[in-house]
Order: structure tokens, then C-alpha cells, then sequence
């Protein structure tokens, strides 16, 4: 079991979604979307407070009916153009300010992300503690689809390979590995990631997981793919 730290957990959850209006609050098998990470961050033995970051006022009712601390609105970097790194940022920020609190490690947790569960998150953090790493961001690795296969459509309909023929053309068990970040669970330094305003800081390092617990809900689909497993995890 990991060290009693002082590990923050932030949850930003800005309003304001234009692919899944009220994404943030929809219904996810019964329950809020946000409520499925609020659970997981609760019930882990990692973390020592759990805030939601917001602007949204409904969404901090609703956080703070699940358990979550929201001791404020999110000020700034509440826009669609705005990395969640920097929402990040000011939510650690605006505790300086308000409680002078500074914690010594962030863990960053995607409401649209609510596969990952607790065990995910402590065992994400043991593993940030155990390799002393400043930067560690979640990702799962490529199956079925291939990017190295990957095309582009032009506006007139012609395809574009991305990769050079070499690696294209080769069988895909003579291919290397690939991995894609998720925004499931994204560990950091606080005083390092003051300074570079961003989770891919110097030597980041990615943290592979199961691509089911990693799915990211950006859209009807994904919303309708969640719901699929999370009924079949249920029925296990």
C-alpha cells in the first residue's frame, strides 16, 4: 500500500459540452457521468481529498451530492480552447490562494473516463511513487485498429497514407507497438508541473492500461460503447 501522502485528486468538469450537451451529468447506467469517477476517487486508498473543478454550478451540486469537495468555481481556463492541464493548474492554484494548501502530487481524473476504478487509480499511483517519476500519463495500446494504417481523406476524396510505404506495407506483428493516451489517469509533481503548465513535462512517461477502463466519452458513440461494458461488467 502506498505511503499516506498528501496526493490530491482533481476532477475537472467544465460545462458547456457541444458533442454531448450536459456531458458531465448525463445519465451513465444509472448514474451521473461524473458520479462514476467520484466513486473511484473516494473509495481509493491513494488519495487524500477529492475535489471537482467546475464552473458549472449544477455540476457542483451535483459533485457535492456524490461526495466530492467543491470548495469553489473554477475561475479561469473553463473555455473550450483551454488545456485541462491549466484548469488543473488554477484549481491548485485557487487553493494556495484560498486555504494555502499545496499538495505534493496531483492525480488528474477525466469525469469522461468512469471505467477506471479504484483499484486502477492506486495501482497508477503506487507505480508514480515506486519509479519516482514527475509525469506519468495513462494510455492503452493499439489493438485491432492499426494506426500505422492510418489514411487521410482529402476534401476531394483522395487518400493520403500517413506513414512511408515501408512501414505501412509490413506485416503488423513486425510492427512496434503503439499507445495512446487516455485521460483516465494523469499523475503529477505539483511543484514540476508549476513550472511547465503541462502534464507532458520533462521525461513524462506514459502508464499503459487495460483500453476498456481507459475509454474516453467524448461522443454518442463512446456514451453508448461505456454503457455496453459497464452492463457487462455488471453481469460477470
Amino acid at each position: 500500500m502506498v505511503a499516506r501522502r498528501q496526493i490530491l485528486g482533481i476532477i475537472p468538469a467544465r460545462g458547456g459540452s457541444k458533442r454531448i450537451p450536459g456531458k458531465n451529468l448525463i445519465n451513465l447506467a444509472g448514474k451521473p457521468m461524473i458520479g462514476w469517477t467520484i466513486e473511484a476517487a473516494l473509495k481509493s486508498k491513494s488519495l487524500s481529498r477529492v475535489i471537482v473543478s467546475t464552473d458549472d454550478t449544477d455540476i457542483a451540486e451535483i459533485s457535492k451530492k456524490w461526495g466530492a469537495e467543491v470548495p469553489f468555481l473554477r475561475d479561469k481556463n473553463a473555455d473550450n480552447h483551454s488545456p485541462v492541464s491549466l484548469a488543473t493548474i488554477r484549481t491548485l492554484n485557487q487553493l494556495e490562494e484560498n486555504e494555502r494548501y499545496r499538495p505534493e502530487i496531483v492525480v488528474q481524473l477525466m469525469a469522461n473516463c468512469p471505467l477506471r476504478d479504484e483499484k486502477d487509480i492506486d495501482l497508477a499511483v503506487n507505480n508514480f511513487l515506486q519509479n519516482r517519476i514527475d509525469f506519468q500519463i495513462s494510455a492503452f495500446k493499439y489493438g485491432w485498429m492499426n494506426p500505422w494504417w492510418a489514411h487521410r481523406i482529402e476534401s476531394n476524396g483522395k487518400t493520403i497514407p500517413i506513414f512511408s510505404d515501408d512501414l505501412r506495407k509490413k506485416r503488423s506483428q513486425d510492427l512496434p507497438e503503439l499507445y495512446c493516451p487516455t485521460g483516465a489517469i494523469w499523475i503529477a509533481n505539483v511543484s514540476k508541473l508549476m513550472i511547465s503548465k503541462s502534464f507532458y513535462g520533462v521525461d513524462y512517461s506514459f502508464y499503459p492500461m487495460p483500453w476498456v477502463k481507459a475509454i474516453d466519452i467524448d461522443d454518442y458513440n463512446d456514451l453508448e460503447m461505456a454503457n455496453f461494458f459497464i452492463k457487462k461488467v455488471n453481469e460477470v
